[in-house]
This record gives structure tokens, sequence and C-alpha cells, in this order.
């Protein structure tokens, strides 16, 4: 029998067990959470993205059906050519109030939370991503804060959330470097003053990361939207989970302020055009390099040559680049830097796409897909061209001759050399360095010495890998 000062012991015992067992967990969980977030850099590149590639997907044209299901057939084949990071052009519902064309263009958006019913159901878009998923991609969507299309049930319930004139009146966007309509006049302008809209349009970025899953944005028209909001954007967005953000600008501070990190390189693209036509070298690349890099603390560029924009209303890479377009290729995908295919250049696509009606990629051959599993195989495995830190962001170039563009870029023993020929004309290289490895392309082996020549066609080039 018990008596009762042991009755009282046990009693005091079970006591501080009891208050023990119930207060330790909440202890330990907290200073665990605690821990978690002083560890991660909310705002670091995710590690998935430290080599990735990325591939743009115009929905609307990509299959005859223009559907997430259709879509969904596609994705090994992109698996299997490198493709890491699908962008998807923007799949929100499109206003029909003064629409341009009769389909109108994704960018006039009625609504950020939902899904346009021409390329499926919302279950049918998270079949999509998790397909993605599955085959071990990522997804980013263009999200177009700028501005939305008429139909908004914003512009209805909160017009002093958009620009208006002075007499009132929602107006379409201004180019601020003018002061004149950019004849975007199928779009609403949004007034970043307002606080409200501000919060409202942060909650929609949410629902995209938090409820539907998606991996990051495209974030339109970046450079007219105000740093500030960027900055609270952001950080919203990276506390949520780790996340790729792309911005549509060069703006220095989106990627010094943290708050994207990639930017498109957009300059860089222009002096490839140029190379194209006669006008630039070799020597401008480099010019054009370590003028940018002097601009930058933080992030990369990403690098292409076409994109939705250029195919459109600059013309094919074969209309602006004519037989360049592999060799500038070969630049954007070994250059430091996130290397874009826009969908169809695999195959290859020979015209532009209509924007506003219902056209098609017409894929038939996939004839280039196998010159760009070379690259983006390389992309995977040598770290000298992996993206941002992760990789070298300080190429060693040998631009003496302006038709030759010769770099190589070194990462804990991993190690490149391109060497491309940007002219019409045969061309000759002799080696500054020597290079022991394999020509990617070829397969061929190599072990080049100094003053060793490398015969190049017109706009041939090789690619040298250690690994």
């Amino acid at each position: 029998m018990i008596n009762s000062k042991h009755l009282l012991t046990l009693i005091t015992l079970a006591f501080l067990l009891t208050t023990s067992c119930k207060e330790s967990p909440k202890a330990d969980s907290s200073d665990s959470k605690s821990v978690v977030k002083e560890e991660r850099d909310i705002y670091a590149l995710p590690d998935w993205a430290k080599n990735a590639t990325i591939y743009e997907v115009n929905l609307r044209q990509y299959t005859e059906e223009g559907t997430f299901n259709a879509f969904i057939e596609h994705l090994p084949r992109l698996k299997k050519m490198g493709v890491d990071i699908l962008w998807f052009m923007p799949i929100m519902p499109i206003s029909e109030s003064k629409r341009k064309g009769p389909l109108g263009s994704y960018y006039a958006i009625t609504d950020y939370a939902k899904v346009n019913p021409e390329h499926g159901t919302e279950e049918d878009f998270k079949k999509m991503l998790k397909a993605i998923h599955d085959q071990g991609m990522y997804m980013i969507l263009d999200f177009v804060p700028n501005h939305t299309g008429w139909d908004s049930d914003w512009i209805v319930n909160h017009p002093e959330w958009f620009t208006q004139d002075k007499d009132g009146n929602v107006i379409d966007p201004i180019d601020p470097g003018t002061g004149e309509s950019w004849g975007w006049t199928d779009v609403a302008d949004l007034n970043y003053d307002n606080q409200e809209m501000r919060k409202e349009m942060i909650k929609d970025m949410s629902f995209w990361i938090s409820d539907m899953g998606i991996d990051g944005f495209r974030m339109d028209v970046a450079h007219n939207v105000p740093q500030d909001f960027w900055n609270q954007a952001s950080k919203a967005l990276f506390d949520i989970k780790p996340i790729f953000m792309l911005a549509e600008s060069e703006v220095e501070s989106h990627r010094n302020e943290k708050s994207f990190h990639t930017t498109y390189g957009w300059s860089f693209h222009h002096i490839l055009n140029e190379i194209a036509k006669g006008e630039k070298g070799s020597q401008d690349v480099k010019a054009w390099y370590e003028q940018d890099k002097s601009k930058f603390n933080h992030g990369f560029h990403m690098h292409f040559t076409s994109n939705h924009d250029e195919n459109t209303w600059s013309g094919t890479v074969f209309d602006r680049m004519g037989d360049a377009h592999k060799a500038l290729a070969v630049v954007t995908a070994t250059m430091q830097g996130m290397p874009l295919l826009y969908g169809g250049q695999e195959e290859p696509m020979r015209h532009r796409l209509k924007f506003f009606e219902k056209d098609n990629i017409g894929f038939k051959d996939f004839a280039y897909a196998e010159f760009y599993t070379k690259l983006f195989d390389l992309k995977h495995r040598n770290k000298a061209l992996w993206n941002g830190s992760f990789g070298d962001d300080s190429p060693d170039f040998d631009v003496e001759d302006q038709d030759i563009l010769q770099f190589t870029r070194e990462k804990d023993g991993d190690k490149i050399m391109s060497i491309v020929n940007l002219s019409d004309k045969k061309k000759t290289y002799k080696l500054k360095s020597a290079f022991k490895g394999t020509e990617i392309f070829s397969g061929n082996n190599v072990d080049l010495k100094p003053n060793d020549s490398v015969s190049l066609d017109p706009y041939a080039y090789k690619v040298y890998s250690n690994k």
C-alpha cells in the first residue's frame, strides 16, 4: 500500500512529467523553426536552378489543341533534350473588350487567379503541373503586373487602382520616355501609388505558388513597375518557398536588391543580331561583358537567340541571324548566364507565330533537338557553365581576331573552351593555351597544345570540355 507521503511524491512526478511532455515539443518546435528560418537565405537561387536551362512555352500555338493536356505529351522529349525550367506565357483568362485580333493577347488578363478555359480547367492545369514535376522539371508562370485587360473586375470595383487622365478616365500604359501611349490599347495601366492594389497583386501572385504549386515567375514589363514594389513582393513570395524569379528587364536594381535572380540579356541579344549582319564582332562581345559585369552585384542574365517577342515582331532566327543562328546559339549556351530556348526552335520553326489568333508551331522533325541536347547536357555536367556564382562568371577571352570569339571558363577543375567563327569566311584560330578533353559536337577526344591551329568553316563552332 502506498502511504500518503509516497502518493504525494508520485503525483508531483506525474505532474512534472506531464508538464514536460507538453512544453518540451513546443519549445523544440519553436527553436527548430527559428533555426531553419535563420539558416535559409530566402533570396538565394534555388538549388534546382544552379545549372538549369529554360524553355518558353507558347501554349496557344504549341499544339493544334492549345491545351494543358495536349502539352503533357511533349514533356518526355523536353526532359530528354535537357530542359529544366518551363516558362509558360500567361494562362489566365483574356479580356474581350478592346481585344486585338480574334483571340486577343495573353497579356490582357481579366483575372490573375483563374485559368483561361481555352487551355483547359484548373484541374487540367494541376494535372499538367504534376506531370512536369514528375519529370523532374519546374514551371514558372508569366505574370503581368503592369496592366490588366479592360474586363477586369478591378476596373469596375476599384478604378482608383488604375492610372487615370485629368478627367478621371482609366488609360492604357504610357511610355515613360516619351509621355505617349505605347499603343497597348487592349490593356489598362495600373497605379502603383495605390497600396491596396499592391496588396491584392501580391495576394494573387502568392496564390499561384502556395495554392497551385508553381515554382516561380517571369514578370512581364518588370522595368515599368517600381522597385519598392518588387522589394515588397519578392519578400512575400520567397517566404513561401524557394522559387525562381525572372524579370523582363535589364534594370540593375532588380538583381542588386535581390528581388530577381535573373534579368534579360537584351543588350547582348542586340549585339548578336548585329554580329549576324557583319556589323560587330568578338571584341564587342568582350566589351559588353566587362561593362555589364560592372553593373550587377548578384544574379545573372538569361541569354537567347529568340523568344515570343523577337519571333513575332522582329523575325525568326533565320530572318535575323541567317547562317549565323547556330553559332550564336552556341555563344548564348556557353557564355555566363542561363540559356533560353523558345518553343519551336528545336524543330526548327521557320515562321513568325501570329500573336492574336490561332497559329501552330507544327512540330514534325525536331531536327535541331540533338544540337540543343548536346549544349544542355554540357550545361548540366560541367560546373564551369553553371549559373551565377555556381559557375565561372569571369570568362577568359581571346578576341584578337574580330571574326573569332574564343573564351574559356573554369570552375572547381571543370573547364570548357568555346571557339566560334562569327563570319561568313573560313578562318583559322591558333591556340594560346593547351586543352585536353572532348569536342562535344563531334565527340572527338583532343589534346591541344599552344600554337595548334583549329580550322573553322563559315559560322562554324567548336566547344571543348574536360568533363
